[in-house]
């Protein structure tokens, strides 16, 4: 035994630290795993009677951004005094961040505790080992970098040539030779096009929702599992019509780094959130007709301007689809003075008028409405412009209609149709890639 443990260290007992990076590493790197749980025979071969392992950090990032309970807990047995030696695997798995490796370093040095790995035994009291303890925290925040950094240029090159592979949303397949083609179950690739016909037509994703309600059309979700990922049929929901409408892979577009990381500083900490949308001008690789496409890319863009102006929660956008209510002009109306869109306001007795309002700057406590005015007059002369307006073709706007009625059956039916086709085509299609 190393004339560095004492009988001191052996009385308070040992701690063996276990962590990976990722889950994957976690389900795949089952040796890693083996390697680290070793380790709590070698530290009872060295004469500790009590060992404990900490792997409450498995599937963590050792870099400082995310929470680790389980390093957290060791700081708290160390300086508490109960642990006399510290064993890791290497220096990495403590911490890939110099704040976490100096302070635990720090604290051991405080408390007398020792720290083991397959390289040797440090004691932090002393010099040498101070200074080696300190290279091997430098080293290891070092090549975490370095790996990044080379992991993030091969992936962004290999974006920029338009073959780095990931999830492909409904519609469309990942085939042998690497190029995305689209889905070879008509059913699926059938959806998609009544999708983006009834947007056309209808003018808006909400519309589209109802219809697709109303008609019980059903809507092609990918799942993600340990089997691959696979195609399932799912009732309407809202989210799943705005990603497929505003997908750019739909129009034939390579895209890739759409959404972006954010940190903040939390607790005096590093928090990294992801998922952040970026606008088109800032997206790491746009590829044009880079496959075939359910519609062009003018129809794409025509498509996010009308849903950018039918979105009511967005600020500064120049115009709204109409909304329900017994008022004429709700989210329609502008407020003349200060241009943000006017609110309604109804009555809540029987029979009183609805007005509409502008809550000015309503960002800040206090600030007074911007103007309110009665809601009836208005409407009136809104409906009279209407009407005078629509009067002469008013027989051709009912034939209109029913045309628009019949083809929306139409679609139904074709749509339905589509289900007479087999699963396998389905999992044959995704399990290629």
């Amino acid at each position: 035994m190393s004339q560095k443990i004492s009988a001191e260290h052996l009385c308070r007992g040992a701690v063996v630290y276990v962590r990976q990076s990722t889950m994957s590493q976690v389900v795949e790197h089952t040796e890693s795993q083996n390697r680290q749980y070793a380790l709590a025979e070698s530290a009872r071969a060295m004469g500790f009677a009590s060992v404990t392992t900490i792997d409450d950090d498995l599937g963590r990032s050792g870099s400082g951004s995310v929470e680790r309970p389980g390093f957290q807990k060791l700081v708290a047995s160390v300086c508490a005094g109960s642990v006399g030696a510290v064993f890791c695997l290497e220096a990495s798995r403590l911490a890939r961040n110099g704040r976490d490796w100096h302070h635990l370093i720090d604290l051991c040095a405080l408390v007398g505790t020792v720290v083991v790995d397959h390289d040797g035994i440090y004691d932090p009291r002393l010099v040498n080992d101070r200074l080696l303890l300190g290279l091997k925290g430098t080293m290891s925040e070092y090549e975490l970098s370095l790996l990044r950094q080379r992991g993030i240029a091969a992936r962004d090159s290999k974006a920029r040539r338009g073959e780095l592979r990931f999830a492909l949303p409904p519609g469309y397949c990942w085939n042998e030779l690497g190029q995305i083609e689209m889905d070879a179950d008509e059913r699926v690739a059938e959806a998609i096009r009544v999708l983006f016909r009834k947007f056309r037509e209808l003018g808006s994703a909400r519309q589209v929702l109802l219809w697709a309600i109303q008609s019980d059309v059903k809507l092609p979700v990918t799942r993600h599992g340990p089997a691959g990922i696979r195609i399932e049929w799912s009732r309407p929901a809202y989210h799943t019509v705005v990603q497929i409408l505003e997908h750019p892979v739909y129009a034939g577009a390579y895209v890739f780094g759409r959404t972006t990381h954010r940190t903040a500083v939390i607790d005096g900490r590093a928090r990294k959130t992801e998922g952040h949308s970026k606008p088109m001008r800032d997206w790491s690789v746009l590829l044009r007709d880079h496959h075939p496409g359910y519609i062009t890319w003018d129809q794409f863009e025509e498509h996010q301007r009308m849903i950018a102006e039918n979105t009511h929660m967005k600020k500064r956008a120049s115009r709204r689809s109409a909304r329900g209510g017994r008022a004429l002009l709700t989210g329609l109306a502008r407020c003349g003075r200060c241009g943000r869109m006017m609110r309604v306001n109804y009555g809540t007795r029987a029979g009183h008028a609805h007005r509409y309002y502008c809550r000015g700057d309503e960002a800040h406590v206090g600030a007074f409405r911007c103007i309110g005015i009665g809601g009836i007059r208005i409407d009136k002369a809104v409906a009279a412009a209407i009407l005078e307006a629509v009067s002469e073709h008013a027989v051709e706007a009912a034939v209109r209609a029913a045309q628009q009625t019949s083809r929306a059956g139409d679609d139904v039916r074709r749509a339905f149709g589509r289900r007479q086709l087999s699963w396998p085509v389905v999992d044959d299609c995704f399990g290629r890639w």
